[in-house]
């Protein structure tokens, strides 16, 4: 559990610099959740085109949509 944490701490120091919000850090919780489940996969550039054939079957989410009209709990899949 330590090493976990050790490595979010330095995945949010890093790839955030350190400007991580309370009101989207559920946000980047999972994102880190997604990409160290799918660390170790083989095959990422299939899991990466699955990703986007997914993404382009949604209507388009406006910033403002993300942000102001999501209510506690929600999650965009």
């Amino acid at each position: 559990v330590h090493r976990i944490a050790s490595l979010l701490k330095r995945w949010l120091l890093g790839t955030h610099q350190g400007a991580v919000s309370n009101e989207h850090l559920d946000d980047y919780l999972d994102e880190y959740t997604f990409r160290f489940n799918r660390r170790s996969a083989r095959a990422r550039g299939l899991l990466f085109c699955r990703l986007v054939e997914q993404a382009m079957q949604l209507d388009p989410v406006s910033y403002r949509q993300i942000v102001r009209g999501r209510q506690e709990g929600d999650h965009y899949i």
